[in-house]
């Protein structure tokens, strides 16, 4: 019988045991996978204390800081199958899916290493300013000193390297605490990092619940700055107590994509299905609001309902399986819930709706009233609405008529309305002929509004994970 395995908080180097076990189950068959240890308020203090030392005494130089994350790169690619195996188990996530994160995870540390390399400021002209002509002045960027990184369940792997990679080609000392669903890929990592030669006081992993454990990370002034993946409401509640301190919240969307008349329909139909369902629409840019014209709305529909057809669903080890379970069977009980309060207000069943289990069925709504939850809340399920427009600025308007503002699609062949789009949508991103989903691991990506601030992308979360100092330079001689 195979024993199930026990992982610590990572402090200092050493994996210690609290007493206080966590099971981390799978998400498909309830097996426990292994146990955890919720960190105590020493641990968390320690590992602080640990983490503000490191950042001062073991400033590695860029060239070091490229070894370092190109090595945890390789060993990623190296170990794709079984860390990709590992994470369908832990998240719930297809093998295909999570075979694709795996990858991403090897470009998302290979690009941080790269970028380690290319941190730098900016000549000031400030000869230009009436009595500075004698003078040079230019900028340089300085590491912040101690990163926390609060991570979910939805990519338990290369959520973690977008904020992990950047941080430490920063020159940062950083303090993980993964989402209690799914940790085992956040200490897969830090022991890469270990193995790789990273000194051990730069990385830290503290295992538990957002309370105590992240209240106490927020709560310690000792920490620098915060980069977060979550809900919304999460995201408020760190902000407002962090006062002046530094922080990227990347939190959640209605996500809107709109299929004007003039769209390759079944192209668009398809991307818009595996943006709806993949992940088990747990993805904050997944497609929950679509809007399409009402002139191919029908045709539309029955494309979309076809390519949902094609999806299957189950077993999320299987390499067959498109949608696997969502985090927990209480999560699509609440989804259901929203679908049936929807269905009963006057909402119509296209597809699915159906639940066994913590699997949801890909679901389509249309004639979907305006204050239903499922539009006017995320409801991170695999469900989409369909709602038909006339007028492409009153799909705009619509888009935008959310608190949230992370990624919106469009659908067209007119220039004309793509930039339009563009301009109008108060998004932080627009996505030309794809959906909200898109995304390229080094591109910016952050949000507006109630999707929160900051930038994530290696290149664009350096920035903000390094302090910009002016150096103004006065010769010392007569003039």
């Amino acid at each position: 019988m195979t024993s199930i395995p026990t992982v610590g908080n990572l402090i200092d180097g050493e994996w210690l045991l609290s007493g206080q076990e966590r099971p981390v189950l799978h998400k498909h068959t309830g097996a426990p996978l292994a146990i955890t240890h919720d960190a105590t308020p020493g641990m968390v203090k320690e590992a602080v204390s640990v983490a503000a030392r490191a950042s001062e005494r073991d400033r590695l130089d860029p060239p070091a800081r490229f070894d370092i994350l190109r090595r945890v790169a390789e060993q990623i690619g190296w170990n794709r199958q079984r860390l990709a195996l590992d994470l369908a188990r832990e998240s719930g996530l297809t093998l295909s899916d999570c075979l694709g994160d795996t990858d991403r995870a090897v470009q998302t540390m290979l690009t941080s290493a790269e970028e380690a390399k290319r941190i730098a400021g900016e000549i000031v002209p400030i000869q230009g300013a009436p009595g500075f002509e004698h003078r040079m002045a230019f900028t340089i960027r300085e590491p912040v000193g101690v990163v926390c990184a609060i991570t979910p369940f939805n990519s338990p792997l290369n959520t973690v390297a977008h904020k992990v990679g950047p941080a430490l080609a920063a020159g940062n000392a950083v303090l993980v605490k993964p989402s209690p669903y799914a940790p085992l890929a956040a200490a897969a990592l830090c022991r890469m990092l270990l193995e790789a030669g990273l000194p051990k006081g730069l990385i830290g992993l503290l295992l538990g619940p957002g309370d105590p454990v992240g209240r106490m990370l927020v709560e310690d002034e000792r920490i620098d700055f915060y980069t977060f993946t979550g809900s919304t409401a999460t995201g408020k509640a760190i902000s407002a107590r962090l006062g002046l301190r530094r922080a990227t919240m990347e939190c959640g969307n209605v996500s809107g994509t709109i299929v004007c008349r003039d769209a390759e329909l079944e192209s668009a139909a398809r991307q818009c299905a595996r943006a709806a369902f993949r992940k088990a629409g747990q993805v904050c840019t997944s497609v929950q609001r679509l809007y399409v014209h009402a002139d191919v709305a029908e045709e539309f529909v029955e494309r979309l309902r076809a390519a949902a057809g094609e999806l299957v669903v189950g077993d999320p080890e299987d390499p067959a399986t498109d949608i696997g379970p969502m985090i927990s069977e209480a999560a699509a009980e609440r989804a259901e819930q929203w679908v049936n309060a929807a269905v009963a207000a006057g909402a119509r069943l296209a597809a699915g709706g159906t639940r066994s289990g913590p699997v949801l069925a890909p679901t389509i709504l249309t004639d979907v009233p305006a204050t239903a939850r499922v539009v006017c809340e995320e409801i991170f399920a695999p469900v989409v609405s369909v709602i038909p427009f006339t007028d492409f600025d009153d799909a705009l308007r619509a888009v935008n008529a959310t608190p949230y503002g992370l990624q919106a699609g469009v659908f067209t062949r007119d220039l004309n309305q793509a930039m339009r789009a563009a301009r109008r949508l108060r998004v932080g991103g627009v996505v030309i002929n794809s959906t909200s989903s898109t995304r390229a691991d080094l591109m910016p990506y952050g949000g507006v509004k109630d999707s929160g601030y900051g930038t994530e992308g290696p290149r664009y979360a350096i920035r903000e994970m390094t302090e910009e100092r002016l150096v103004l330079v006065e010769p010392a001689v007569d003039r």
